[in-house]
């Protein structure tokens, strides 16, 4: 076997734990070591003896790692850690606040290529997967319009901003499609459809002792790019209810191209997710990203780099030529 690909995670809540277990499944990696901010005592890896140590101490292991998975929040962590890392690792995270990628991918570019790093931004399902497909999309059907519906299903990224928020102990978010938005699309009418029209925002929080519920309440609703935009309930609930009826993280969408290749014929294309647990498919999304950035550091390609700039077989463990022969 060729030599495996030494892979590190920063940050060990649900999508480190996914990452964790998506290099189980691929045989051409091995898990180097994790690092938290949590004492390293309190952790339990998947595998005895996974070295576990405190994030701080990351710059010591610079060449024991061939790549560094970021698994800390969009909100607050990604914009400090990943400029930071890249300049002293290869990385892959998931940052997912749409509305500020162009900045954050300016923001790594700058550390990665001064140091001669490779940096997977905004990798994911959405952004990442899906973003493809709306690339795919429009490319195939240039007189046509692009739709993107999420759930129902829990948002890691929305349910951590409602975790930040003052006076939150804790809490999950859920996007809603519209079914009837939904239809309307499949059926080739490329309805003018606002935000607020696709999708809808659900909120079980549970409050901090002595919190102001309408103040917290009125800290979600108006956070801008990710709430403000919706239509958002916020439901108080006990930590028993929360632990009871929310522990699972489904979630999925669907993206959909509605166009016309002439006047006589519409077309439409459609891809949709089904997910158990959306921590575990990041990750595993995460994970064969982080083959591809170690490839093209090896390569000597550098800097920022989003899905698009990825060629799809660098992904894969199998070789060009097992590629073309399976499954071309």
């Amino acid at each position: 076997m060729s030599k495996q690909i030494r892979i590190a995670i920063a940050g060990y809540g649900n999508l480190g734990r996914g990452v964790e277990a998506a290099i189980e499944k691929n045989p051409d990696m091995t898990l180097v070591g994790i690092f938290s901010r949590r004492d390293p005592a309190s952790l339990q890896p998947l595998r005895a003896g996974t070295p576990v140590h405190r994030l701080e101490s990351l710059a010591a292991h610079g060449e024991a790692i061939d790549v560094l998975i970021l698994c800390g929040g969009s909100k607050d962590d990604l914009p400090a850690q990943g400029p930071q890392l890249a300049a002293l690792f290869n990385t892959v995270d998931s940052f997912d606040t749409h509305a500020r990628i162009p900045e954050y991918f300016a923001a790594v570019d700058a550390p990665a290529r001064a140091n001669g790093k490779t940096a997977l931004i905004s990798i994911g399902w959405d952004p990442g997967l899906f973003s493809l497909n709306r690339l795919y999309g429009e490319a195939l059907l240039p007189d046509g319009a692009t739709y993107t519906f999420w759930g129902k299903g829990l948002s890691q990224g929305h349910s951590d901003a409602v975790r930040r928020v003052p006076g939150v102990k804790a809490g999950v978010q859920y996007t809603l499609p519209s079914p009837q938005a939904i239809e309307r699309v499949r059926a080739g009418e490329r309805p003018q459809l606002s935000t607020r029209d696709k999708h809808t925002r659900e909120c079980f929080v549970v409050l901090e002792e002595g919190a102001d519920a309408a103040a917290v309440e009125r800290a979600i609703v108006t956070m801008p790019d990710y709430f403000a935009d919706y239509d958002t309930t916020v439901n108080f609930i006990d930590e028993a209810t929360l632990m009871r009826d929310h522990r699972r993280m489904p979630h999925g969408g669907f993206v959909i191209r509605s166009g016309n290749t002439s006047a006589e014929h519409a077309q439409v294309i459609e891809y949709s997710l089904q997910l158990e647990s959306n921590p575990e498919f990041t990750a595993s999304v995460l994970v064969a990203y982080a083959r591809a950035a170690y490839r093209l550091n090896r390569q000597g390609q550098c800097g920022a780099m989003t899905a698009f700039d990825v060629a799809p077989g660098l992904l894969s463990i199998k070789s060009p030529a097992q590629l073309r022969e399976e499954l071309l």
